[in-house]
């Protein structure tokens, strides 16, 4: 593991951070915070800590969305039957439960497939056109895919299936002859880019219910799905995510769905809900029936409305999520082996792995923890019937998606973002690819693209802490992409006597600023062992935290997550 650099973010304009003080009576340290944020004015911060529907947009505004609507209200009054489509990680699975649903409440002509990761792989599958011919399906709305599926949907337009695509990842040159739901599309119109797919898929909702003068409410009550698919997919938490995930959470928090109460009880969480949760917790488990199983045991669950079906559905979730864990360590300790082995491997600016029976369902977590250890864009393939497929992640900085597209040539499909894809390549072609990834990447990246970072918002000293700051700080949330949670550096710490190593390599401890020590506060430092020695000792060392609430037992208590430590 690299030692991380950490990166001071640029200062803000003072007036700014001048005038926020004086408008809201609150720290300077947070409208400092404020103004990394692009909050700039106190109407700016009244939108940003009370975000409302008033601050979504118009569903009208995305290209094609007249036509959807015009598509599924023709299939309703025509007693057509609907197939809802949609990926099988979880912004996928939740799409496909809200739009099943709502379509359900006001059609008995709908039914939904979820392909198979292992067979059919990741977009529209020639075996789900198959299966909705069979079914005599005239409209299919597919959600988080499509939107590079030409050959697909030529193929449905032969057996007279129509089509709404509501994807969200980048579009190709050519866009398939569909109706498409897109707000990437070049011409598109609609005001915000960053909607997750199930994010396009709930505007289309909106839209359904403001056409047909349906109350607002119908929509709403998808919304702690629509959370989930946000936390989980990791799309940016600004602007529109922000209103829908706030609202989302409040209603995970009040009125959840059964299946959604099912996995907090599994999940043993029974105080408020948080973006953490969702990425750690609740994303974890409804993936792993995708990963493990078959992905529609996750709509299963999350369309419930019997209790003993959503305890059972919570149940088996969870199971498939702890064989998961299993799987991904043996995997990567696997991928690791043959990294460690490979000579030319450190001298290399990417790194890409594969091997011929190793599990399909987890190669995007073990591509996550190669890339969090060599820091490099990482790419992870397996055997898949006759070619490889796998998962790729960058680092920060590095365009992930620009450097596939140029090996396309050798490649059998690609689709993503800047910084996660996935990706098939056939066999003949697998070190012609590895060898011109490593040749795009090596020239086009940045050496400072191979440092990994703790970016850092500001200098805090702990004696500045106290329970109203933290509970304006809380107002923060939802935490997420472009919305971190606060990092914090202190210049000199130290830990008070009764240091201790909890779990593995963790370590527990009080903290009091070397400077002004009349401020306590407990921490946590996460896979920093190797500092026992010196932090035991009282020797005084740097930290990089954020602050959090440490619940055990009932008793809450304020607590600093230490990201990284330097020793002075």
């Amino acid at each position: 593991m690299q030692r991380k650099e950490w990166i001071l973010k640029p200062p803000v304009p003072l007036e700014v951070v001048d005038g926020l003080e004086v408008d809201l009576s609150i720290p300077r340290s947070l409208c400092t915070l404020l103004a990394q944020r692009g909050v700039s004015t106190f109407e700016e911060a009244r939108r940003f800590f009370r975000p409302s529907y008033d601050h979504t947009h118009n569903p009208m505004l995305m290209k094609n969305m007249g036509a959807a609507v015009q598509s599924i209200n023709d299939a309703i009054n025509k007693g057509e039957k609907i197939m809802v489509y949609g990926d099988y990680d979880v912004d996928g699975t939740t799409a496909v439960a809200m739009m099943f649903s709502f379509l359900n409440n006001m059609h008995d002509q709908v039914i939904y497939y979820i392909p198979d990761r292992y067979k059919e792989g990741y977009g529209i599958s020639i075996e789900s056109i198959d299966f909705a011919n069979q079914q005599a399906v005239d409209l299919v709305i597919a959600l988080d895919c499509g939107i590079k599926a030409i050959d697909q949907i030529n193929y449905a337009q032969s057996k007279r299936i129509d089509y709404i695509i509501c994807d969200h990842h980048l579009p190709g040159v050519e866009i398939p002859n569909a109706i498409v739901l897109n707000p990437k599309q070049i011409d598109c119109p609609y005001p915000f880019k960053e909607l997750s797919g199930a994010g396009v898929g709930f505007k289309l909702i909106q839209a359904v219910c403001a056409e047909n003068n349906f109350p607002v409410e119908q929509a709403y009550e998808y919304l702690d799905l629509l959370a989930i698919s946000i936390g989980a997919d990791m799309v940016p938490l600004v602007e529109e995510n922000r209103v829908l995930a706030q609202y989302g959470m409040e209603k995970i928090n009040t009125a959840p769905t059964l299946g959604i109460q099912a996995i907090l009880k599994q999940a043993n969480i029974d105080r408020t809900v948080n973006m953490r949760d969702i990425g750690f917790s609740i994303g974890p488990r409804i993936n792993a029936a995708g990963r493990i199983a078959h992905a529609s045991k996750a709509v299963e669950l999350l369309i419930t409305t019997c209790s003993e079906t959503a305890k059972k559905g919570s149940e088996n979730v969870s199971s498939h999520n702890t064989e998961r864990k299993i799987l991904d360590a043996e995997t990567t300790k696997e991928a690791l082996a043959i990294l460690v082995s490979d000579d030319t491997h450190q001298n290399k600016k990417s790194t890409v792995v594969f091997h011929d029976h190793w599990p399909k369902g987890v190669l995007g977590i073990v591509c996550n923890k190669l890339q969090e250890n060599y820091y490099r864009p990482t790419i992870v393939l397996t055997k898949n019937g006759e070619v490889y497929t796998g998962s790729a992640r960058s680092v920060k900085g590095y365009h992930l998606y620009n450097a596939l597209q140029a090996c396309s040539d050798v490649l059998e499909s690609f689709g993503g973002h800047a910084f996660a894809a996935g990706l098939t390549v056939r066999p003949e072609h697998l070190n012609s690819f590895i060898k011109k990834f490593e040749i795009v990447v090596a020239n086009s990246i940045q050496n400072h693209h191979l440092i990994p970072t703790v970016d850092v918002d500001i200098t805090l000293p702990l004696n500045e802490i106290n329970s109203r700051f933290f509970n304006l700080l809380n107002q923060f949330e939802p935490f997420g992409v472009d919305n971190e949670q606060p990092v914090f550096t202190c210049s000199a710490v130290k830990a008070l006597p009764g240091v201790r190593v909890v779990g593995k390599d963790h370590l527990k401890m009080d903290l009091v600023d070397t400077e002004n020590p009349t401020v306590r506060i407990s921490a946590i430092a996460f896979n920093q062992i190797q500092h026992f020695e010196h932090i035991s000792k009282g020797s005084p060392f740097q930290i990089c935290y954020s602050l959090e609430v440490n619940e055990w037992k009932g008793k809450k208590t304020l607590q600093a997550n230490i990201r990284d430590i330097k020793v002075i």
